[in-house]
């Protein structure tokens, strides 16, 4: 009996007769837009309630005697909703984004479209010195995912809904569509063609309408007089490029090394209590970490000093212009520790906003050190200027810091100055590291895509998938009839592996290398395989050596087979003919 078709079953058959691949894409890319929006919207809410409880809610007068639990509390309750809730670890969503890109055809769990509008809201609303924009793209980018694997889509349409689900998480959290599509080619390293720039155009127009309808039109940061560009500034620019890349470079340096101290510690609960310990004390001392901190930054633009540090302890002496810049240079200093021991202590969150913090107050700080020194510089235009060098050198990202920053601050009139600081910025950062926070992890795991094709499809490559395993294997106390007659004759191999009773590879033997005596009865009773076999050219080590690891010692040994070893012991082998095959096809593919 025929099993009765489902509406879905239905739908999809009537859609493979009547909608194309390309135009049902189209379609799909407007749907991940505006879900991608309603995520990006539902975030900065749900965040936003939670700070004004604090702020002007029940707790209002305890306020900033409590800044010290606020962060503890909430990776606390991060961690009982990703241990009871989720049952699983929330991830970076950027990097995680990456990774389902790489290493997985772009499938992404399904818990992901919920684990970051639970855990994010927690994380900033209770003071975690991060932004939403990494969750938002977590939650688009699950939601591209899981859509195509729904329609049964290929797995480059699924890469590539994925994808437009993340621009328009950006084009959605910023309101900066162009800057959300150069986000996807520079970071998720998207080749510009026409087939995938339809499909982004379409999703971040449908993200950020969805924004615009739900929230406005008002930027995040408030810019009102911006000031034309002007030559004689041009040194000041590139002054403020070296000065916004040593930035960059420190906020790295203070990332990765918090980083590498927090997973040493194994235990969650004791990892909590320092973190939330070290962003209280913060938060406490120096208030405008607490949060994403835009208020702060716009109160900075506006040089409204007696406003922006009205909780500082020193608010007294703000009429002293040196005690203005020291303020300012202990946010520059302690921004990137608060947003580091956030991260790593367990709070979902991104370092979009934290790097525009950072940009800011560098842009301020410059602004204001000039002055002391008897030049009068733009504070608007250098603070904005400043935003764009630290996401250049952070996130290593130039166009999309340059177009970002135009059109959340509707700058548009700096390119120049913009394109000298960016440009200087990533190149000083480039130099000193050819990684940044979202792709270092990945770079270490071998899973980087980057825009060289050749390496991107080596990355795509799977060793599991050209490992052969149907040789048989030797034993070193074998005698030469017992491998003739135990191997030889039933092998289409001329390869064969020695193996101790551990199963660890001590040699290889082939046909030539007995060819000459495999017929001498004398020898065949008296020569064993131990004295016949050599050390391999090289070895491939599973789990570790990359795919281009795995290329370049074929070309050093000019080996066509060479053995696969994992934990010490033998799997397999890779051939390099296999190996070519298998690359020409994903070339092909991709």
């Amino acid at each position: 009996m025929l099993k009765k078709k489902t509406p879905f079953t239905r739908f999809l058959i009537w859609r493979y007769k009547h909608i194309s691949k390309k135009n049902f894409i189209y379609i799909l890319s407007i749907l991940v837009g505006l879900v991608a929006g309603l995520s990006s919207v539902a975030l900065k809410n749900i965040t936003h309630y939670i700070a004004m409880f604090f702020e002007q809610g029940a707790v209002h007068d305890y306020h900033v005697y409590w800044y010290f639990i606020f962060p503890f509390i909430g990776l606390l309750l991060v961690l009982l909703v990703k241990k009871y809730i989720l049952r699983k670890d929330v991830g970076h969503g950027i990097p995680m984004a990456l990774f389902a890109i790489s290493q997985k055809n772009g499938k992404m769990d399904r818990r992901n479209l919920i684990s970051s509008l639970l855990t994010a809201p927690l994380t900033v609303g209770f003071g975690g010195s991060v932004g939403l924009e990494g969750p938002s793209v977590a939650t688009g980018a699950s939601f591209g995912s899981n859509i195509a694997r729904m329609f049964h889509m290929n797995a480059q349409s699924r890469k590539l809904l994925l994808v437009c689900a993340a621009a328009g998480s950006l084009s959605a959290i910023f309101k900066a569509p162009i800057a959300a599509i150069l986000f996807a080619i520079e970071v998720f390293s998207l080749d510009l063609t026409f087939a995938s720039l339809l499909p982004l155009l379409m999703a971040s127009v449908a993200a950020v309408v969805t924004r615009m309808f739900f929230i406005g039109e008002q930027y995040i940061v408030d810019f009102h007089a911006i000031q034309k560009f002007d030559i004689q500034n041009i040194l000041f620019y590139t002054v403020l490029g070296v000065i916004t890349a040593l930035v960059s470079i420190y906020f790295s340096k203070i990332y990765f090394t918090t980083e590498n101290y927090f997973r040493k510690i194994k235990n969650d609960y004791l990892k909590i209590v320092i973190a939330g310990f070290v962003i209280g004390l913060l938060t406490f001392l120096v208030p405008p970490l607490y949060g994403e901190g835009f208020t702060f930054m716009n109160q900075l633009i506006a040089q409204d000093y007696h406003h922006a540090f009205d909780a500082f302890l020193f608010k007294e002496s703000l009429g002293n212009s040196w005690v203005v810049i020291f303020l300012i240079l202990g946010l520059i200093l302690l921004k990137p520790i608060a947003t580091s021991v956030t991260l790593s202590g367990g709070g979902v969150g991104g370092v979009f906003a934290p790097v525009l913090f950072l940009g800011a107050v560098t842009g301020s700080f410059f602004v204001n050190l000039s002055r002391q020194l008897g030049f009068t510089l733009s504070s608007e235009n250098f603070t904005m200027v400043g935003m764009a060098g630290l996401m250049a050198g952070v996130l290593q990202a130039p166009m999309t810091a340059i177009f970002l920053i135009a059109e959340i601050t509707g700058g548009y009139q700096l390119f120049i100055p913009l394109m000298i600081t960016v440009t200087i910025s990533f190149l000083i950062s480039k130099a000193n590291s050819d990684y940044n926070i979202y792709t270092k992890e990945l770079k270490d795991r071998n899973a980087l895509l980057t825009h060289d094709k050749d390496q991107a499809v080596l990355t795509l490559l799977k060793l599991d998938t050209i490992i052969e395993t149907n040789f048989i294997s030797l034993k070193p106390d074998m005698t030469l009839k017992e491998m003739l007659h135990q191997a030889v004759v039933k092998s289409k191999r001329n390869l064969f592996p020695v193996l101790n009773d551990e199963k660890e590879l001590v040699g290889v033997l082939t046909l030539d290398d007995i060819r000459e005596i495999m017929f001498n009865t004398e020898l065949q009773e008296t020569m064993l395989v131990e004295f016949l076999m050599h050390d391999p050219p090289d070895y491939i080590h599973y789990g570790k050596d990359s795919m281009q690891q795995v290329m370049n010692r074929f070309q050093n040994t000019g080996a066509w087979n060479l053995p696969v070893i994992k934990d010490g012991k033998y799997v397999g082998f890779v051939s390099k003919s296999k190996m070519l095959t298998a690359y020409r096809r994903k070339l092909i593919n991709y």
